[in-house]
């Protein structure tokens, strides 16, 4: 394993990643979130933590891809078979605010799946583009 790529695929990665669920969450969902005031009550956070959050989860992501990048094919649609299968994952962990907060329409867990799935596809597109093993 080639740490230095695995790191500016990561850091790249990261960035792309947050980039994508800022369009996502922020610009394309902003206004429905804005019809829940009683679920989405917070006060306002920096933006540098998202893409702090987003570089160590792209970073984390690069390693697990590095670590199986023998099964997933080469390039572009290797690294986004890879998110996929990653979003995948976090699709399913969507669904535990529509469980457990009150007021939250399952709907919008849906949504929240399909941003993760979409989000977590490039994020492995990006890998796959920087990180050839």
């Amino acid at each position: 394993m080639n740490w230095s790529k695995i790191v500016v695929a990561g850091v790249v990665g990261g960035i792309v990643h947050t980039l994508a669920n800022w369009v996502m969450h922020g610009m394309i969902m902003g206004e429905t979130y804005m019809k829940y005031p009683e679920v989405f009550v917070q006060e306002e956070s920096g933006a540098h933590w998202f893409f702090v959050v987003g570089v160590v989860v792209g970073t984390l992501a690069a390693v697990l891809f590095a670590k199986t990048r023998n099964a997933w094919g080469a390039g572009l649609g290797g690294g986004a078979t890879f998110g996929f299968y990653l979003g995948l994952v976090f699709f399913f962990t969507n669904m535990y605010p529509a469980l457990t907060i009150e007021g939250f329409p399952y709907y919008l867990a849906w949504c929240w799946g399909g941003i993760d799935l979409i989000a977590y596809t490039i994020l492995g597109a990006v890998l796959g583009a920087l990180y050839k093993g």
